[in-house]
């Protein structure tokens, strides 16, 4: 009984070690466990993209450590809120008055957002916005006040419902293209950044740089019998997409679609009026007579015609009977299965509300055979620091049992950063890296500390002796963390990029080592000089 007592006050005396053990354990299994954490939801909160570690850990790796593209570029438009318009004008003439008075822009280029049209808490002004290249902010507050839209002011971007709205549309697309570890975020308020691990610039590029405004246009002769296009369908008139396939024939492929209800009797009564649904159907001879031909659909994929076909009897008779609209289905057909790939995640996701403005110096590409080089070299950068310290510490000491315990405990946080990561999910990168390094420097910097403060002043006879001098120390210590974490924090909450990846995990280690490894070094220290456990 006394020995099971005896256990248990050790256990009480140096909770600070075990705590420290356990949390090392934790870290380990999250480090190497055979079913590592998810780490979707995490990874999105910081923002940045991943890739699985295929090695022995559970870590993911950031675009560097893992190769592929990074495009970072912002949004083509301009802005002004605060805009008056008088309650009876509609949005078309708003839009048409603006683009007349702005050279290179037209009425589609212009938007207009109410206030409180997307949340009070995003949008409290009315807004205009222009997302035509080549159009200043200046540009913009003289036609509105031409106009007769007196506003707050313009500014040279795009809104922030519309920067939303392209990084919403942006992740639907690259998620839909398949490509794994992909993500979009802002950076710097303004600045879309899109990164996808393991790709090629041109196949990211292809992906972002298109607005992927896909419509259904009659192709038709009017009154006049003039030839014109009639927009009968666009993204927002659809409810459900299809993935895209080779065609019975194998000369062709096609995209399944099914039209939402509240827009059927609209899409119906459009392919009447054209044409599209009259005795027959229709035979299209788009490409080869345009000027002879009977009414076709055209597929349009940003001002670019990628088919044309006619309308069989079996979909023209149910759209003239008006039973169409009960089950409102039909098919698009392409050229070939990548076309269709490419339109059915157009019609998923939707059209980007503004281009990004792509120039040579908004790409990156890291190729995988170099990522495994940083790898290597971030290895060894922190070997190399590991052995600095050690040598610095034992130079000093020259005692092993106070420098060794100081280096176990300095690397033990290192393990925990990193099974920190490995458990939510976020991704390692260089930036990362720096910061675990930070974590040796300022661990062993505060352990040189409490091991000056407490054998400086010459011999520990006993642990009240030891306390006393150890809380001097941490004194010391908790005041350079705090002024650390301050330094630190606003790093760590704004969108600067890598930045805020080095300032979470310095913040990280700082908090860790506070908490938990300074502590246990100091009941490590305690048993070794006084001999008391």
């Amino acid at each position: 009984m006394a020995d099971e007592e005896s256990t248990w006050d050790r256990i009480k005396a140096n909770w600070r070690v075990v705590l420290l053990v356990v949390i090392l354990l934790a870290s380990t299994f999250a480090l190497f466990s055979p079913t590592p954490a998810s780490g979707g939801s995490a990874a999105s909160t910081a923002g940045n993209n991943t890739t699985a570690d295929s090695g022995l850990t559970n870590i993911e790796y950031g675009l560097e450590l893992s190769g592929g593209t990074r495009i970072q570029a912002p949004l083509v438009g301009v802005h002004a809120s605060g805009v008056e318009i008088p309650n009876d004008t509609s949005t078309s003439a708003v839009r048409s008055t603006v683009a007349a008075n702005i050279e290179n822009a037209t009425a589609s280029d212009v938007r207009v957002r109410y206030a409180g049209e997307y949340g009070d808490t995003i949008q409290q002004t009315t807004i205009v916005e222009v997302t035509a290249g080549n159009v200043t902010a200046a540009e913009l507050d003289a036609a509105l006040s031409e106009a007769g839209y007196p506003a707050d002011g313009a500014v040279d971007r795009v809104s922030d419902v519309t920067q939303r709205t392209a990084v919403s549309i942006l992740r639907q697309k690259v998620n839909q293209a398949g490509l794994s570890g992909g993500s979009v975020r802002t950076v710097g308020g303004d600045v879309v950044v899109v990164e996808v691990p393991n790709a090629n610039q041109s196949e990211v590029r292809d992906l972002v740089e298109s607005r992927g405004q896909v419509l259904i246009q009659a192709y038709h002769q009017n009154e006049n019998g003039t030839y014109v296009r009639t927009t009968v369908m666009d993204s927002d008139d659809l409810r459900q997409v299809g993935n895209a396939q080779q065609t019975q024939g194998g000369q062709g492929a096609e995209v399944g679609v099914v039209v939402a209800e509240d827009s059927a009797q609209e899409v119906q009564q459009r392919f009447v009026d054209t044409g599209l649904a009259q005795q027959g159907g229709t035979e299209c001879r788009y490409r080869e007579t345009p000027n002879q031909t009977e009414p076709c659909i055209l597929l349009v994929q940003d001002g670019e015609v990628l088919n044309s076909f006619g309308v069989r009897e079996t979909l023209a008779q149910p759209m003239r009977d008006g039973t169409w609209a009960d089950d409102p289905r039909f098919s698009l057909t392409t050229g070939n299965l990548s076309t269709a790939q490419e339109v059915a995640i157009n019609l998923r996701a939707g059209a980007l509300p503004a281009e990004l403005d792509l120039t040579s110096n908004s790409m990156l590409y890291i190729d995988p055979s170099q990522s495994e080089r940083f790898k290597t070299d971030s290895l060894l950068a922190g070997v190399a620091a590991v052995l600095a310290v050690s040598g610095v510490v034992f130079a000093r000491y020259r005692r092993i049992e106070v420098a060794g315990p100081m280096i176990v405990t300095a690397l033990s946080e290192v393990v925990i950063l990193m099974g920190a990561a490995a458990a939510i999910g976020y991704p390692v990168d260089l930036s990362v890296i720096a910061g675990f390094i930070a974590a040796i420097g300022t661990g062993v910097d505060d352990l040189i500390i409490i091991a000056d403060e407490v054998m400086s002043q010459g011999e520990v006879s006993s642990q009240r002796v030891f306390q006393s001098r150890f809380r001097k120390a941490f004194w010391v210590i908790g005041a350079a963390a705090a002024t650390t974490i301050l330094a630190l924090s606003p790093l760590a909450v704004l969108s600067l990029g890598q930045l805020r990846g080095f300032a979470i995990f310095t913040i990280l280690g700082v908090l860790v080592g506070v908490l938990i490894t300074r502590p246990a070094y100091g009941d490590i220290l305690r048993a070794l000089l006084t001999g008391e456990h």
